[in-house]
């Protein structure tokens, strides 16, 4: 079981170094980086270079921000200076953003990004073979690369690439291209995965690795988790008020709450969203337990579904050393199941 947790988007960047050693010591496998406020794979770069062990996965990219050339000459320096240890996470994200946000333009999301990746896995063979760069797909044709602008071979394999989304379609497509595929936290629910993200990812008959990433509380004991519940009940409020991802409140049997969130967002209601997540709709959507238990409660829910599992820092570093032996365990449950 690959254990994954997220370096917090807005670590500034002199403090990148010490939060990644923290992980590191934890005893995470993988660490995320973000692109929300800072330029992701600058963040991965000092990842990298302050951590040894950790692989370091961009969570995601907003590939359609950048052209395929520049996002692949940044995975191919820090993939040869990793050793080995990028990997190159690549995501849409939605119209308004990409339209609004990065002035760029919105298509079909599903086909630019098969032909986004299909660039990049192209880019990245002249980079190693050299020869002639001959792409030409539906978004994108690459058909010049001197050598004075090629980064020449790693000794190392070329990055990973791996995708994100919620939506069936764009699981699809990760089931065909991609190496991995990270669920968001929306839809990294057990029975979201068993019934929605795995029949997708698998249909064409192969299936990537896939890290859950659950919105769950944990915490030394119950009063951590409790302390806990209202940032929680925040943050999933205003990320079901996005039709988009509603996919867990459907698979739940909530449509109606994230139909009601929609209109309070349209009306610009922010402050009264997380009431509408009531106690009862926050225990159906969200794990909650204590690190003791969290095991347990790991290997009866995600061990058959998922191959990495997502995991928030102890918010107390004082919990670290707990943290660090629940890490272990959860290792030793994942090895031992069936």
């Amino acid at each position: 079981m690959e254990l994954v947790t997220s370096l917090p988007a807005d670590t500034p960047l002199r403090q990148v170094a010490q939060h990644v050693r923290r992980i590191e010591n934890l005893g995470f496998d993988t660490v995320h980086i973000s692109e929300t406020i800072r330029d992701p794979f600058a963040v991965a770069a000092l990842a990298v270079e302050h951590s040894s062990t950790l692989t370091v996965r961009t969570s995601m990219v907003v590939a359609f921000a950048r052209s395929p050339m520049v996002t692949a000459l940044a995975a191919w320096d820090l993939a040869g200076f990793s050793g080995g240890r990028f990997q190159l996470g690549l995501a849409t994200q939605v119209r308004g953003n990409i339209v609004g946000r990065y002035s760029m333009p919105w298509t079909d999301p599903v086909a630019q990004l098969r032909d986004y990746v299909s660039a990049v896995r192209e880019i990245f063979r002249v980079f190693q073979e050299g020869g002639e760069l001959d792409h030409a797909g539906t978004h994108y044709t690459f058909d010049r690369l001197q050598p004075y602008f090629n980064p020449g071979p790693l000794d190392v394999p070329a990055p990973e690439i791996w995708t994100g989304g919620v939506n069936s379609r764009m699981c699809s497509l990760a089931g065909a291209v991609a190496d991995g595929f990270v669920s968001h936290p929306t839809n990294s629910h057990p029975k979201v995965l068993a019934e929605r993200i795995i029949p997708s990812l698998t249909a064409g008959g192969r299936k990537p690795r896939l890290i859950a990433v659950p919105k769950m509380i944990t915490g030394k004991d119950p009063a951590a988790i409790l302390a806990q519940r209202e940032a929680v009940r925040s943050e999933l409020a205003f990320l079901y008020s996005t039709p988009a991802y509603r996919v867990a409140l459907e698979v739940l049997g909530l449509s109606e709450v994230g139909e009601e969130l929609t209109v309070m967002a349209r009306a610009g209601d922010w402050a009264r969203l997380p009431a509408v997540l009531t106690d009862d709709v926050l225990d159906r959507l969200v794990t909650q337990c204590t690190y003791a238990e969290l095991p347990e409660v790991l290997s009866s829910k995600y061990a058959s579904l998922c191959d990495g599992i997502a995991l928030a820092v102890p918010a107390n570093p004082a919990d670290d050393r707990v943290f660090a032996a629940m890490c272990e365990e959860i290792r030793a449950a994942a090895a031992s199941a069936p």
